[in-house]
């Protein structure tokens, strides 16, 4: 049987974290966010703040341990 568990720091889009965060949408792909989606908090180009975007948009960072916009690590 596979895991099911998500990776550390990863969680499920619910209703209320969908209405408050959906207006910007996700912070590194610009689309809206939709229930169940998988998101994580991560830094980006958009401040020293951590904001939430889409799971497979992020990067673990060895050395932080907290996630990335992975386009900022191929830069």
């Amino acid at each position: 049987m596979a895991n099911q568990n998500p990776p550390a720091g990863t969680f499920m889009m619910d209703l209320a974290t969908l209405n408050q965060y959906n207006a910007q949408g996700c912070a590194a792909c610009g689309k809206k966010f939709n229930l169940g989606d998988s998101v994580v908090a991560a830094c980006g180009d958009w401040g020293k703040e951590a904001r939430l975007i889409h799971a497979h948009e992020a990067t673990r960072d060895p050395v932080s341990g907290g996630y990335v916009d992975r386009r900022c690590l191929n830069r």
